[in-house]
């Protein structure tokens, strides 16, 4: 092992030799940032990092959350460790000391590597902070986005909401690295909010003070991984019975992102036509992703675990006591009732897209799907250029959306496991980079063909003949 203070030398190190801290060539606008990046997480971290190595460093990173409390990991996250494999790697951008495994290895040697099985997610998260902190990544924390505001010199007024107060940031392009829920929200089922005040029920992405209810009977409902995270972390900090309710009559078992990891389905996914795009993104939600086997067997190892096979929540309804849930099999009464129901993407969910949200084309708009596979949860994702931009309805509105992408998981169906997923990451941002850069740069094309071809600076300064040949 190195240390970390020897690694962060050998990152700086390589970064000068690969011409890191160039000046930029993109044209200064007073007053105006020429990216603003919207979270500070992973995807947000790598993105600004890859826009620097293109020399496009007049930039901000926004985040609502306090400086380390990026993202999921110490917040809402419940997993003991990550699902993805531990050699997967992501935001380093093809630099061996930006990895995490050299991060690790620089704490814990080659042979803490080999011992490692799987990310701790808190090591995850310190390593992002490591990340930013060697790189110099500019994040502004504490700040929410509350409105984007196209204006008609072709440039973003971001308001948000800071410690300091409401103010505008101006910006020539705005990406959206707002992580799983940044294209829509959360899905909290009617009949469920319908029925109970807040309190009495949670979505697993709330922070929930499991402590609290210690020795108290709670339901889940949902059969992804996070049912099986929070019935694990619930249960290991004192609650008596934590049951899982689960539609199908079998666990799903096939987890379809270690295929596409070593298919190309990744990496190449944006070279398929729109109808095979929709085609695997059909499979890929009619699968759902299993629980990892040491998260289950984790679960499943306390007494008070219980799963419930071919149970579907028919209705919920208060009592003096709790919640009463009714499926197929019974009725069962609870203290308090967690939802892992995943979520909903549409652009007309986000309250900061108002006034550009009906501009937004959808995949409903583009593309007419086979009926035996139609899903409209679906058709409601943005329909988004190979760069990760919004594009527009009509021509009319273009203007209105040019500067805007969705780096976030409303990517999924245009170009697959990419932006909010780890798998994705490696790339996903060399195609946003390559479309933030093409925009900033033919946005003044005619600017820099002016200059280029005015551009008389010598370079060759010798004469011919030399003076002593021609005596």
């Amino acid at each position: 092992m190195i240390g970390l203070d020897a690694l962060n030398e050998q990152v700086r190190a390589d970064l000068a030799k690969l011409g890191a801290g160039a000046p930029t060539w993109v044209r200064p606008r007073e007053g105006v940032y020429d990216v603003v990046i919207v979270g500070g997480g992973q995807s947000g971290l790598g993105a600004a990092f890859g826009l620097m190595r293109e020399r496009v460093s007049n930039l901000l990173v926004i985040d609502e959350n306090p400086a380390g409390q990026e993202g999921p990991w110490d917040t809402y996250a419940r997993m003991i460790t990550l699902r993805t494999p531990k050699h997967i790697t992501s935001i380093d951008l093809g630099i061996p000391s930006l990895t995490f495994r050299s991060w690790w290895e620089a704490q814990h040697g080659a042979a803490g590597w080999e011992r490692l099985d799987k990310i701790p997610r808190q090591e995850w998260m310190a390593y992002l902070r490591w990340y930013r902190a060697v790189l110099d990544i500019p994040v502004e924390n504490e700040t929410r986005l509350t409105l984007v505001e196209p204006v008609p010199d072709g440039t973003y007024w971001l308001h948000v909401e800071g410690p300091s107060g409401p103010r505008t940031i101006a910006a020539r392009k705005v990406v959206l690295a707002t992580g799983i829920q940044g294209g829509g929200e959360w899905h909290t089922p009617a009949f469920v909010s319908q029925a109970l005040p807040a309190g009495r029920y949670f979505h697993t992405s709330h922070m929930i003070d499991y402590a609290a209810l210690a020795g108290r009977k709670i339901g889940i409902l949902g059969a992804g991984a996070s049912s099986f995270d929070n019935a694990q972390y619930a249960l290991s900090l004192g609650v008596a019975e934590a049951h899982v309710f689960v539609r199908r009559t079998a666990l799903p078992t096939v987890n379809p992102i270690r295929f596409m990891e070593q298919s190309g389905l990744i990496s190449r996914f944006t070279a398929l036509d729109d109808t095979a795009k929709y085609q695997v993104m059909a499979s890929f939600f009619a699968r759902n992703q299993p629980p990892t086997n040491d998260t289950f067997e984790r679960a499943a190892a306390w007494p008070g675990f219980r799963l419930h096979l071919g149970s579907p929540w028919l209705s919920v309804r208060e009592t003096p006591d709790g919640a009463e849930v009714t499926t197929p099999h019974g009725s069962f009464l609870f203290d308090a009732l967690v939802l892992s129901t995943g979520l909903v993407t549409d652009p007309g969910l986000r309250p900061e897209l108002r006034l550009v949200a009906d501009d937004i084309a959808r995949w409903s708009d583009r593309f007419t799907p086979p009926a035996d596979i139609a899903n409209p949860l679906i058709d409601d994702h943005p329909y988004l250029g190979s760069g990760f931009q919004l594009l527009p309805k009509s021509p009319e509105v273009a203007d209105r959306l040019h500067g805007l992408f969705a780096f976030n998981y409303s990517g999924l169906i245009s170009l697959g496991l990419s932006a909010s997923a780890l798998s994705g990451l490696k790339y996903a941002i060399p195609k946003l980079v390559e479309g933030v850069a093409n925009q900033l740069f033919t946005d003044d094309k005619e600017a820099a063909l002016h200059d280029y071809l005015a551009y008389d600076e010598p370079e060759f300064v010798g004469t011919w003949p030399r003076a002593e040949q021609a005596a």
